[in-house]
Parts: structure tokens; C-alpha cells; sequence
């Protein structure tokens, strides 16, 4: 057992193993015991996979660069041959993945050890992790807090110091959003960097992409070098890169920085959040970087028309899909209100609609383009406000009859007509206003862990570079990190350091 386990990242834990200062066997139970531990007050793992862990230590590890470190799959997208994959849902409990998807495959290869899964909101559809099927996942900092989501559980673990790294998925900022009311780095690459197969071409359109959530940088850049690339689905060319845990020896270049903290939603933002991007401007200045405020074009409106519309249309997808797979029908299927709402309302919508609203996509990478003709980054806070309150985001009463109202006479096409779904949609999308832009532009996007509010709780800082520079990125975290050190910054040791 070890001790320290929460003073190392996942690269120090595998040296531990290399150099036989401790077996695979040995990190595996003590982040077991930190589970059992930590876990009954945040429900961050879901699925407990510890026999399958011991299995493959016992099959042998890959000598990868993280062999012997114990590792956690978001139970969404995640699949693991002969494991349950419920995607935060009832429909699908019990759903058992027929084999590895390759992102999956190539976490194995770097000799991870896959011990359990972790919580996610049905279909990674919200910015907070609170499943019905699950019940909530609860911010280690502040348990009346939501760890934010979709990757809320992966994030909830890394923070409670089960592990220091998992997996996540970013369809609308699921990675950034979890980091950054967690106090952990999260890295969305960019679109088509790393592989969505075999049973995806791409998600959501392109709009999304897996990773990992981290403690420390290099860890996340050295899990890029491990899973980038492209697979037998990749619907791009796309050039394989390495040496993104390399890059981090080269000092970055002193940069042109923008930065907004106006919403790009056109709705209010916390004091809280712009004085998260204050704290971070006058670090970047005292770091030798050339930083300006802008007010880049996007237009609101198309913003918030496209990101709905592509989302109604796959919780469409998705639900006749999962139909289809269960034997069901669409009306039958065991989900949430909210979500069953979500799928009739992407019926109601338009091929032309839809097709109309992702052209748009090129006009926000035209703006950003136009942007970096100038700037290296763009700098916004992560979230519009602090992390919220557990249940800050449900339905009223009343709100929840209409719901169950709506999806029984199919009134769906009204509130589309009515703009009463917009509306409901807005009030979501007002705490989580700057992720959006970069899943539909596909650039490569960051929250770095660098500021804590009044009442203790994390909030990051976003940063948005064109599309394949995420050396760049990866560059400037590093030096952040160095200049202000985050990791010994967790909920876990702030609770051994209260306790000592």
C-alpha cells in the first residue's frame, strides 16, 4: 500500500512500478481502498470492475508508459469487452459492450488498469451529473456541489484522489466543464485527433471528442502521444502526431493573448467568473505574455440554434437507436422525461433545418480564424458562474407534469413554435455559456485550474487554439502549472491537511 498515493500523477505512479518499488497488484488495491473510502460520499464509480483489474494484471500489463496505474472509464461511450456500458441510463442497465472500442483498446495498450466506471447524466446530455438512474455525483470540494458534467464522474474521482487520471468525453465542453469545477486540467483535442470507432465515425457530428481528465499536464499530453491518431473510422485524413509530452521541454514562446468574458449566449456572468479570467490575465502579463481584451464575433443566436439543433437531432438518433437495440420502441423506452422530450423534439426538426444550422458551423470558424490571424489563444472563463448546487438544474413540479403532458399528446412541435424548448435550453446554457464554440469549430480547447473562489471552490480558465495546436496549449499549461502549482491543490488533500 502506498502511503502518498495522492502526491503522484499517473506517469509517477508507473515509474513506482518500473522501478519495483511497489507491483501493479499493490497501486491497485490502495486505489481501492481509496474508492471504498471516498466513494459512498461523491458516487463517482458506479460499476465496480476490481475482479477484471486483477485479471489483467494477472494476464500480464503492456510495458506502456503507464503500466501498473489504475484507471477509470466514464460510463458513456467507453466500451470494455465483456462490462456493462449503461451510458447514465436505465434503458441500458444491464447492456453488457460485445468488445473494446478503440480509444478503449488503446488505453489498455499503455498498461492502464481498468478497475470501474464512473457516473455520467443519461447520454452525456448535461453540464452537471446527476442520472436518475444513478442518482447525483457530488463535488469532493463541496458535496452540495455538482462536479459539473458530463465527465462529472471521472472528474469527482480524480478530485477525491481515487485516481489521477480517467477517462471523458466533450461534446459541448463535458471535459472542461467537470475540470474546471474540480481543480483538474481537462484537454479537448481537436476534431479527429483521437479515434471514435469502431461503432462511431465521429459523435455528434464532430462536435465531440474523447480524452482524459488529469491532475498534471504531462500526464495528459503524454496520454495524446498513446491514443491519437486515426482508426479505421476516422472520416478525415488525419496526420498522426507525437511528441506532445516531448513539446513540454520546450519553453513556450511568448504569446498574443485574447481574452472575453462576455458570454457567448449573450447572458450574465458571475463576478466570480470574470474574476477568475482577471487572475488569470495578470498571471499570463507577469509570465511575459502580450494580453488584450476583444470582443470576438459570434453571433448568439446561430450559436445557440446550432448547438440545439444538432443536439435535439441525436438524442433523436440516439433513442431510436437504443430502440432498436433493446427491441423497443421509441415511446417505451426507459428514460427520463427530460430526455424522451429532448428525442421528440429532434423528430419535429427539419433535414433542412439541421443541414442549415451546421453550415453555420463555418461561420464560427471563419470569426475564430479571424481571431488567430492576430492572437495565439483566446482566453474566457470555463463556466459562466460557480460550480452549481446539486439539483440547481431540475425540473419544478409543474415544469415535470408538462413534461410528462408534452411527451403524452406529442405537443412536442409547439414548443418549438413557442420557443418555450429555447427558453428552457437558455436557462441551461447561461452557466456553461464559452465551451459550445469550440466542439462546433472543432479547435482544440483547455480549463486550467487557476483560480478558487471565496467559498473555496474551483473554477477554471479556458483557453481556445486553432485547430490542431495543441502543442501550444499543452506549452502554456505546462508553464502555468510551474508558476502556479495546482496539484497538491485537491479536495483530498485539503481534507489530509485539515485532519493533520
Amino acid at each position: 500500500m502506498l502511503k502518498d498515493y495522492a502526491n503522484y500523477d499517473a506517469l509517477g505512479l508507473a515509474q513506482l512500478v518500473k522501478n519495483k518499488d511497489l507491483t501493479a497488484t499493490e497501486l491497485l488495491e490502495t486505489a481501492i481502498a481509496q474508492a471504498e473510502q471516498e466513494n459512498p460520499a461523491i458516487n463517482a464509480i458506479i460499476t465496480k470492475l476490481y475482479d477484471f483489474a486483477h485479471q489483467q494484471i494477472q494476464q500480464g500489463l503492456p510495458d506502456g508508459p503507464f503500466s501498473g496505474v489504475p484507471f477509470l472509464l466514464k460510463d458513456l461511450l467507453g466500451s470494455l469487452e465483456g462490462t456493462p456500458l449503461s451510458n447514465g441510463s436505465a434503458a441500458f442497465k444491464g447492456n453488457i459492450s460485445p468488445s473494446d472500442s478503440e480509444l478503449v483498446a488503446r488505453f489498455k495498450s499503455s498498461g492502464l488498469v481498468i478497475f470501474g466506471k464512473t457516473n455520467t447524466p443519461e447520454f452525456g446530455l448535461m453540464g452537471i451529473t446527476e442520472p436518475k438512474a444513478f442518482g447525483p455525483t457530488r463535488n469532493p470540494w463541496n458535496l452540495k456541489h455538482t462536479p459539473g458534467g458530463s465527465s462529472g464522474g471521472s472528474a469527482a474521482a480524480i478530485a477525491a484522489g481515487i485516481v489521477p487520471m480517467a477517462s471523458g468525453g466533450d461534446g459541448g465542453g463535458s471535459i472542461r466543464i467537470p475540470a474546471a469545477c474540480c481543480g483538474l486540467f481537462g484537454l479537448k483535442p481537436s476534431r479527429g485527433r483521437n479515434p471514435t470507432g469502431p461503432y462511431y465515425a465521429e459523435i455528434w457530428d464532430g462536435a465531440s471528442s474523447e480524452h482524459v481528465i488529469t491532475r498534471s499536464v504531462r500526464d495528459s499530453a503524454a496520454m495524446l502521444d498513446v491514443v491519437s491518431g486515426p482508426d479505421g473510422s476516422t472520416p478525415y485524413p488525419v496526420n498522426k502526431q507525437n511528441g506532445f509530452l516531448a513539446c513540454l521541454n520546450t519553453p513556450v514562446r511568448p504569446l498574443k493573448i485574447a481574452y472575453t468574458v462576455q458570454s457567448f449566449v449573450d447572458r450574465p456572468v458571475t463576478d466570480e467568473a470574470i474574476k477568475s479570467v482577471q487572475h488569470s490575465v495578470a498571471l499570463l502579463e507577469s509570465l511575459g505574455h502580450k494580453v488584450e481584451q476583444v470582443h470576438p464575433y459570434i453571433n448568439a443566436d446561430h450559436l445557440i440554434d446550432s448547438y440545439l439543433t444538432m443536439y435535439y437531432g441525436h438524442v433523436a438518433a440516439d433513442l431510436e437507436f437504443a430502440a432498436k437495440l433493446l427491441n423497443t420502441n421509441f415511446s417505451n423506452l426507459d428514460v427520463e422525461d427530460e430526455t424522451k422530450l429532448l428525442g421528440y423534439i429532434g423528430k419535429k426538426i427539419s433535414a433542412e433545418t439541421f443541414v442549415t444550422a451546421k453550415r453555420r458551423w463555418n461561420d464560427f470558424s471563419q470569426s475564430m480564424n479571424a481571431l488567430h490571424q492576430e492572437y495565439d489563444v483566446l482566453l474566457t472563463p470555463t463556466l459562466g458562474s460557480e460550480p452549481l448546487e446539486i439539483g440547481a438544474l431540475d425540473l419544478n413540479f409543474l415544469d415535470k407534469i408538462g413534461t410528462k403532458l408534452v411527451n403524452a399528446f406529442g405537443l412536442q412541435k409547439l414548443l418549438l413554435k413557442t420557443g418555450m424548448s429555447r427558453k428552457v435550453a437558455l436557462n441551461n446554457l447561461e452557466k456553461l455559456p464559452f465551451t459550445q464554440l469550440a466542439n462546433l469549430t472543432g479547435q482544440p480547447a483547455m480549463s486550467v485550474p487557476l483560480y478558487w473562489t471565496d467559498s473555496g471552490l474551483p473554477l477554471g480558465s479556458q483557453f481556445i487554439a486553432p485547430l490542431g495546436d495543441e502543442k501550444t496549449l499543452l506549452q502554456l499549461a505546462h508553464q502555468l502549472e510551474q508558476a502556479q502549482p495546482w496539484f497538491n491543490n485537491t479536495a483530498v488533500n485539503a481534507k489530509i491537511q485539515a485532519s493533520s
